[in-house]
């Protein structure tokens, strides 16, 4: 565990000297991973567009999907630099893609009338037409290619993509990803499609939702894996084809999309997930429905887009993803979930406040910052005990709490008293990354683990004192100065090694040196 401290400490030294060196990366925002959300219009006592913009600035929002192209909205957009992807409704397609000309006229009056003011990057061409609309299958790809055609003559074609929004539903064997294919009955649109996006560098649009394959497949897909929880090994899902481990729902149905496109020939396409999320309530028969699941699902997909860990079949991609949605709808119909997507309510007020402190900032409604290190379910007691050890010991956590007679000492056992330690030692390190490892036994919750009269550390206010630090399992004060000894002795060796590396490295060995300090 000195390692772990040692490895948070070395990344703090390197990113004080990175930040006096001249950047070697582009910031432009669209060349790094983001989060965007919808704006759907189905709530009464919306803002007014002017207001809503103001709102996803503060929110610190970069990246919006409309459902169709409101000139009033657009325009509010205009010069903020928030990027936004438009749609064509459903009802749309059959006139513009039986004529070039509505098509042009559609792209002069939406895109071009606002662009380059409002960063338009892509033209949406309907939802889930071959799901939902599937008799307006015949002229989607005639669609998609007279308003490509019409962005062709305004030299707007590399600025602007354009590509159509499919349900998950139009992969097949989705699980393993390996076997998955498309709906062959879809192959006459879908071929085309794929060469078109293929040609053009327009991304594979897709919503995808795990909230509904959980809800479909109760009891074969565990919550945890839907929602993005650390999972130990055996509890991740395995391809049996490929060996690859999923720890979570998402990354196994894109990674189904890319074996499709693949099974038809296509393998420099993206995919862009345009809709995904988790609703915050429901009725009796859709008990998963929580506003805890949702704020959990949506922390944690942010953290693992913004973390760039693309996915076990493709590690160097990273999908972007759009949340669904921005605000409630309450003007939806039944199910109750229908009209409970939202991270807001119309007016504002947060449904939940999310947990995504250190991810780039995104969302300015994570006003909580409260996240807790616990242990990880299903590892073994002589693990955990050497663990709490350690926490106690050398990683100088405060565990007086959890002394016989003390609040937090029952119940008594080596669980409770760990997760107790390691929230100790994960708050006194300022919760920084690899502060909550301890050798793979732990995990971040947003769930508060305080029970009856114990209150975790992440859960106390700061206060000026600081009591006394106490080891947890009663071991004698010659073992215990032992193990400082040994502790400072690694720190020693480790700053030796650092200056034999040369100059650079001896600057890097103090300041590490001084963060121990």
């Amino acid at each position: 565990m000195a390692s772990s401290k040692l490895t948070a400490s070395l990344f703090s030294a390197l990113f004080l000297f990175s930040t006096l060196l001249p950047s070697s990366q582009s910031a432009d925002p669209d060349q790094q991973p983001y989060v965007g959300v919808n704006i759907g219009t189905d709530a009464s006592g919306l803002l007014s567009p002017q207001a809503l913009v103001s709102f996803l600035q503060v929110q610190k929002i970069t990246h919006v999907r409309l459902y169709d192209a409101d000139p009033d909205i657009l325009k509010a957009l205009s010069r903020t630099k928030i990027r936004v992807i438009i749609g064509v409704p459903n009802n749309q397609l059959l006139a513009i893609g039986s004529s070039n000309a509505t098509a042009a006229s559609w792209i002069g009056r939406n895109v071009v009338a606002y662009y380059p003011q409002t960063l338009i990057v892509g033209v949406a061409v309907g939802d889930e037409v071959l799901t939902t609309v599937p008799s307006s299958a015949p002229v989607l790809m005639p669609a998609i290619e007279s308003l490509y055609s019409a962005l062709v003559a305004s030299n707007l074609h590399t600025q602007i993509k354009v590509s159509t929004p499919h349900a998950a539903s139009i992969v097949l064997d989705s699980f393993p990803p390996s076997q998955a294919f498309f709906n062959q009955s879809l192959t006459s649109v879908m071929l085309p499609l794929l060469q078109f996006l293929s040609k053009t560098g327009a991304p594979l649009m897709m919503n995808l939702y795990p909230y509904y394959v959980f809800m479909q497949n109760k009891g074969v897909v565990p919550l945890d894996n839907s929602l993005f929880k650390p999972l130990t090994p055996s509890k991740e899902m395995v391809d049996p084809n490929t060996l690859l481990h999923y720890t979570n729902v998402l990354d196994a149905m894109i990674d189904a999309a890319y074996v499709s496109m693949k099974n038809l020939n296509v393998t420099n396409v993206v995919v862009l997930v345009t809709e995904t999320g988790w609703p915050s309530k429901g009725d009796a028969k859709e008990p998963y429905a929580t506003v805890d699941n949702a704020d959990t699902y949506n922390s944690n997909l942010i953290k693992h887009i913004l973390d760039r860990s693309g996915t076990p079949l493709h590690p160097e991609v990273t999908s972007n993803v759009y949340l669904y949605e921005l605000f409630n709808e309450d003007l939806r119909t039944s199910p109750i979930s229908e009209a409970n997507w939202g991270l807001f309510n119309a007016n504002t007020t947060p449904v939940y406040l999310l947990h995504v402190s250190g991810s780039g900032g995104f969302l300015a409604n994570d006003t909580t910052n409260q996240t807790y290190c616990v242990v990880m379910d299903g590892v073994d007691s002589r693990t955990l005990q050497a663990a709490l050890d350690w926490a106690c010991g050398p990683g100088q956590a405060n565990c007086s709490e959890i002394q016989p007679g003390e609040d937090c000492y029952q119940p008594n056992n080596v669980k409770n008293h760990a997760s107790y330690a390691f929230d100790s030692y994960y708050q006194k390190e300022g919760k920084a990354a690899g502060s909550c490892d301890f050798k793979g036994v732990a995990m971040i919750t947003t769930t508060d683990p305080s029970h009856g009269s114990c209150i975790f550390p992440g859960s106390k206010k700061v206060s000026n004192k600081t009591r006394q630090m106490v080891n947890s399992t009663v071991s004698s004060g010659a073992a215990e100065i032992s193990k400082i000894v040994l502790f400072r002795s690694f720190r020693v060796t480790s700053m030796v090694e650092l200056v034999s590396k040369g100059p650079f490295s001896v600057s890097l060995a103090i300041s590490v040196l001084l963060l121990f300090l």
